[in-house]
């Protein structure tokens, strides 16, 4: 029996009483979350769902989601998780691209839904926090037995949300799901019965999914959810409810940090935090740790890898400043432009990843896959160098390269240097158009509160740390840098002002 669910039906006859979900007050024991997930399975299946469908959940995390996504696999279906603040165009191309039979929504995004769904065959369903009422969906035999799926069987489509062109559907199987839950859960993080984990990544987005849901459930650990991610809320939820392993993407973190209330917020519980989504700042990094006195182990990952393919593992030696070492059962390498492989202190190439993680491929695009695994090995479009101990340090996206008058400059150098400065808070460098050299360097910042710094200073402490060339002639200042779901500032949103 190779369907993912087998870890809930596993969990909830081992642990039955153990507290598998929280919102504040509410809670589900494992045993209720089974009998919650059975229950929606055996409706789905009531309201004509065959193995196989698409049924997509626009949610927020609430307790709605793991019942859904678990009771939809029960019943031998494959979930679509889409971002809830989706608009109705984005989501008529969703539900078309993945035909998703059913959608379960939150009330809040109830009117966009609707909308995204004229037209196409999706029956929209309201869930509240529990799941929807029995009007919405007919009640059928409750399906507490998973329905057998084979391990490649696709359990998941995750649209990544292209930068260029239209988002791709990574369809990723149930051995995919499964085998990252583990590694992530035993060799990565050491996550075990007992355990509390802070679940303010979106569980529609892949590190949230894996690392937060399905690691929890596998070992029968506890997902504290944080619906909207606000780092006064994260610091109560962790004194509140004694949070064992934070998992977070580099902007929450610097936010915690900053927040007025740290200081008198017992933080004493966090045993291990985890990066990911973005490269964290070394500067965001020894603060953290010398402010919370815990490790923050930082990893790397896409959608199509399920994600993590590689980490900072608490059984070897880390690295600050690097993503880690491949997780066992993936294998990483550097290729140059030629395609041809850099070995250590060769200098950079493109992160090429193969593995029990990769994604079966692009949902009905397979010109997209052959161009993404051409020959097994995926193709990340992620820069970076590796050294002698097999550690890979990320330099850029291959998209982000900035490229002036002839010389290569990777963002992420010069970000580093602007973080830090006292008093920038975030930053983004990206390309600015310029008439003969191409491109040139430019800096967004927001800065902390009560700084003094001006863009002169700041452009300036950058020049006397950096090659002449790579410094940004362009900074501006914004109030907050434009992000995505799960905090990760967006570069492409970013533009110079005129």
């Amino acid at each position: 029996m190779t369907n993912l669910a087998t870890n809930l039906v596993t969990t909830a006859q081992e642990h039955p009483d153990a507290v598998a979900i929280k919102l504040d007050d509410a809670q589900l024991t494992y045993a209720q979350l089974h009998g919650l997930a059975a229950k929606a399975a055996g409706a789905l299946r009531a309201a004509g769902l065959q193995e196989g469908d698409r049924v997509s959940l626009i949610l927020p995390n609430v307790p709605a989601f793991p019942i859904l996504f678990y009771g939809t696999l029960l019943a031998g279906g494959i979930v679509v998780p889409m971002n809830p603040l989706l608009k109705g165009q984005e989501i008529e191309y969703f539900y078309t691209d993945s035909g998703a039979k059913f959608s379960f929504v939150w009330g809040d995004f109830a009117a966009e839904a609707h909308l995204g769904a004229e037209g196409t065959s999706t029956k929209v369903i309201t869930s509240g926090p529990v799941g929807p009422s029995e009007e919405d969906l007919p009640s059928g035999e409750a399906i507490a037995v998973p329905v057998e799926r084979a391990g490649d069987d696709t359990a998941v489509i995750l649209y990544t949300s292209g930068t260029t062109g239209r988002p791709k559907g990574a369809e990723l199987t149930h051995d995919n799901l499964d085998l990252n839950a583990m590694r992530s859960a035993e060799d990565i993080i050491k996550i075990s019965t007992g355990d509390v984990i802070m679940g303010c990544l979106p569980l529609f987005h892949v590190f949230g999914l894996t690392c937060g849901l399905n690691a929890a459930v596998r070992q029968g650990a506890t997902l504290t959810l944080v619906p909207r991610f606000e780092p006064g809320k994260a610091l109560e939820v962790i004194a509140r409810d004694k949070v064992t392993i934070f998992e977070g993407v580099p902007t929450m973190y610097g936010a915690m940090l900053h927040h007025p209330s740290v200081a008198e917020t017992d933080t004493s519980s966090l045993r291990t935090c985890v990066s990911g989504g973005s490269s964290l700042p070394g500067e965001t990094l020894r603060e953290f740790e010398e402010t919370f006195k815990v490790s923050l182990l930082e990893g790397y990952g896409l959608s199509e890898t399920s994600p993590v393919a590689s980490f900072n593992m608490l059984d070897r030696p880390t690295k600050p400043g690097t993503i880690g070492r491949a997780i066992p059962g993936c294998e990483m390498k550097l290729l140059d432009a030629e395609g041809k492989e850099v070995g250590p202190g060769e200098g950079v190439g493109e992160i090429a990843i193969r593995g029990d993680n990769i994604m079966k491929g692009y949902w009905g695009n397979p010109e997209a896959t052959a161009e993404a695994i051409p020959d097994g090995w995926f193709r990340s479009g992620d820069i970076a160098s590796v050294d002698e101990d097999g550690y890979y340090t990320i330099v850029d996206r291959k998209k982000d390269l900035i490229i002036r008058g002839g010389m290569n400059v990777y963002p992420r150098e010069v970000e580093e240097v602007l973080y830090s400065h006292p008093d920038v808070l975030e930053c983004a460098v990206v390309g600015v158009p310029h008439p003969e050299l191409g491109e040139d360097i430019g800096a967004a910042v927001s800065l902390r509160e009560g700084a003094a710094a001006d863009t002169e200073e700041i452009k300036q402490y950058v020049k006397d740390r950096v090659a002449a060339y790579k410094y940004p002639r362009t900074v501006w200042v914004l109030d907050e840098l434009p992000k995505g779901p799960t905090g990760k500032i967006l570069k492409r949103e970013i533009h110079a002002p005129a």
